[in-house]
């Protein structure tokens, strides 16, 4: 179940990055000096996507310790209201998940167990404690997903785009529990997040994202692979292929069956 659910999660957490496109200068830029005036970086990369729904069709391969065959995914995201994600495995459903502002639902349909919680849950998944829904929808949508500023990040520019790198370590509370994180956003020349990766310097656990392969639809850019890395005691790792999206509205009936029973995450 904590493998599948996993999978889901993770994969409800990046499977559309989406940012309006900007253009800067194509000319070769420093690697080490820092960017003047830069209050128009951090507003765009702030700016928030105006489409109403998207459908995305995903293949998942997760290599997680467990064998586990490639996933077809329907990937459901309604702007602001909900996420929802329909795994299945050989032509049969294997699980389904939700998350909206109030929290995260999903089961597995093979071992008859389910979930619902508040993001807890997802963020003892992914080994992190800052994951709530406006977290999880801006870091869906391809927008930063944590709280970043001028005076706390260094921002460069480089041959490939722009870095924002934390001066100092990061503190984020959730729930009463501080966690403490070094943090690293890359940007491509178009101000669309490329790769994230966040580190842990009392363990050195991470978690680290790259999107890649774009595609512009609707005037927003959309990333056909994403790739997931999960970094603690152990590593998992989530490739996710987008292979088609389609912006019309669907159903997205979401209940538990009869006789299964709720878990918990160990």
């Amino acid at each position: 179940m904590k493998t599948y659910l996993l999978i889901i999660f993770s994969a409800l957490l990046v499977a559309s990055c989406s940012v309006q496109k900007k253009t800067t200068p194509e000319q070769p830029v420093s690697t080490t000096k820092p960017i003047e005036n830069n209050s128009q970086f951090f507003s765009a990369i702030e700016k928030k996507s105006t489409f109403d729904a998207v459908k995305i069709n995903s293949k998942i391969d997760a290599k997680t310790g467990s064998f586990i065959p490639t996933l077809d995914a329907v990937i459901y995201v309604e702007n602001g209201q909900k996420i929802w994600m329909n795994l299945t495995a050989v032509i049969l459903q294997a699980a389904r998940g939700v998350a909206t502002p109030e929290g995260i639902k999903g089961y597995y349909k093979l071992d008859k167990t389910y979930i619902d919680s508040d993001f807890s849950y997802l963020n003892k998944l992914l080994n992190v404690n800052f994951i709530d829904y406006n977290a999880l929808q801006n870091l869906l949508l391809g927008k930063t997903f944590l709280p970043v500023s001028d005076n706390q990040y260094k921002l460069t520019q480089n041959a490939q785009g722009f870095n924002l790198s934390s001066k100092e370590t990061q503190k984020i509370t959730e729930n009463g529990k501080t966690t403490e994180y070094n943090i690293s956003l890359d940007y491509d020349k178009n101000l669309e997040l490329n790769h994230v990766l966040l580190t842990n310097p009392r363990n050195n656990d991470q978690l680290e994202i790259t999107y890649s392969n774009r595609e512009i639809l609707n005037n927003e850019s959309f990333p056909k692979s994403v790739k997931i890395i999960i970094k603690a005691k152990k590593t998992d790792e989530i490739l996710i292929e987008n292979t088609k999206f389609d912006f019309s509205r669907m159903e997205t009936t979401y209940s538990v069956p009869a006789n299964y029973t709720k878990t918990e995450i160990k």
